[in-house]
């Protein structure tokens, strides 16, 4: 489990072809700090399983289904990466429950930059947007966010200058693809609700 605070802006290193999947390098100097074979990286919001630590670079194994799912197929050796290590349970939970499970992607589609902060709005998958509520929760690569608006095929987020600066959020660019993560919670209500 992830919270959706990213740890650092970590860069990929080389990304190849593996068995139907990926495999992904990435250096990432606090991540790999106390990194080991099996531990958890959020990559973009992707909960992936370290298999090698050297140096400040560690390498997972990316699936087929989470290459299908999210925008880790588009990178390339040099793209910026948003990194979270998993949560211990004695840690704070700063932003909200994020599972690392993908959803689906997003598009950037308008950016208006204001004085102290930054109106992004995204499309949204209409096999998700039930999901998505005004004030609720959202993570778009792996950052947890508070939707803003929402209509029935897009959703807005405000993003302060500290997001701005720490996270991949500063220089993405309208048409960029994003991965997003709904709330769980919205998922097993709606799971609930619909078995009665």
């Amino acid at each position: 489990m992830f919270t959706g605070i990213i740890e650092e802006k970590g860069e990929v290193v080389a990304i190849e072809p593996a068995g139907g999947g990926a495999r992904l390098s990435v250096h990432g100097p606090l991540v790999t700090f106390d990194a080991a074979h099996g531990d958890s990286i959020a990559v973009n919001g992707v909960c992936l399983t370290v298999v090698e630590v050297k140096d400040d670079v560690f390498t997972v194994d990316v699936i087929r289904e989470s290459l299908d799912r999210s925008s880790l197929g588009g990178l390339t050796a040099g793209s910026a990466v948003n990194l979270e290590r998993s949560v211990r349970a004695d840690q704070r939970l700063g932003g909200h429950i994020v599972q690392g499970h993908v959803d689906g992607t997003a598009r950037l589609l308008s950016r208006a930059p204001g004085e102290n902060w930054d109106d992004l709005r995204f499309s949204l998958p209409a096999p998700l947007s039930r999901y998505v509520a005004e004030k609720g929760s959202i993570a778009i690569d792996g950052i947890s966010l508070t939707v803003t608006t929402v209509d029935d095929d897009s959703f807005g987020v405000s993003l302060i200058p500290t997001t701005l600066k720490l996270t991949t959020m500063g220089d993405r660019q309208v048409g960029d693809v994003v991965n997003i993560e709904v709330d769980v919670i919205a998922k097993y209500v709606e799971r609930l609700v619909g078995t009665r």
